[in-house]
């Protein structure tokens, strides 16, 4: 389920939502209202409030029903557009790889066209094609990945022995530039927010100073000085050893 249809069906609920509360109140006011009182019209008015607070608890019941299913579908929709979006990614390092080989051969190609192969059609478990009817095949999705597909079927090793590597670099680059176009339409779906502490300048570094606080390194020196006097049978070339390391970690 997209984050379209989510909103389509929140919206659809709201407004069944809205109007059920909105009768509730009529009929509970509806006796109140000068001239009505009395009437056979404010009977049923009385009569439908008490069927719907009879029926509230069935009512929210099969709301609730009703949401946590939308709610499930999204989360499994959302569950297949990352793994799908994993496989994007572990097929455009494929490619690149492939491209970036000094002499690529019918392997390399086989391997790297089945992992494409495999991505396109894996998009069949996430969206159907754009415009399919049931008599049209429609436009699939994101052709992006078809660029890609064709790219690396024009260096295809078992057709051609004349690639070289300027070509192999071009096709390189047209892959690349397919993904990031895929990238931008892609990940819109899941909602990507920004992160609470993003680190953004060039060359960051921590910002912590080294050190511990003073009850932490009393309780280092307790323990150490336990592990002294209580020391359990030990190798001396061992302990050395790691005293040696440790001394040469801290100073650098």
């Amino acid at each position: 389920m997209t984050r379209t249809s989510l909103d389509r069906t929140l919206r659809r609920a709201y407004v069944v939502l809205g109007f059920i509360l909105a009768i509730s109140i009529a009929a509970k006011l509806a006796p109140r209202v000068p001239g009505l009182d009395g009437t056979p019209l404010a009977r049923i008015a009385t009569d439908v409030y008490d069927y719907l607070k009879d029926m509230s608890l069935v009512l929210v019941t099969v709301v609730a029903a009703y949401l946590a299913n939308v709610f499930q579908k999204r989360s499994k929709f959302i569950e297949r557009l990352e793994e799908e979006w994993r496989g994007i990614v572990r097929t455009k390092s494929a490619l690149y790889q492939f491209c970036e080989l000094p002499n690529p051969a019918a392997d390399d190609y086989l391997s790297a066209f089945c992992r494409i192969s495999e991505t396109i059609d894996n998009m069949r478990v996430v969206y159907a094609n754009v415009g399919e009817t049931d008599q049209l095949i429609g436009l699939y999705p994101y052709a992006p990945l078809h660029d890609m597909r064709r790219a690396l079927q024009s260096i295809d090793p078992r057709k051609r022995s004349d690639v070289t590597l300027e070509q192999r670099k071009l096709v390189r680059d047209a892959v690349l530039q397919a993904f990031y176009a895929l990238r931008e339409s892609f990940l819109v779906e899941l909602d990507i927010a920004e992160p609470d502490h993003p680190i953004v300048p060039a060359a960051a570094r921590r910002r912590k100073q080294p050190g511990a606080t003073r009850s932490a390194k009393r309780l280092k020196d307790q323990q150490i000085a336990a592990y002294r006097e209580h020391a359990a049978p030990g190798r001396a070339d061992i302990d050395a050893l790691l005293d040696r390391l440790r001394t040469q970690e801290e100073a650098a």
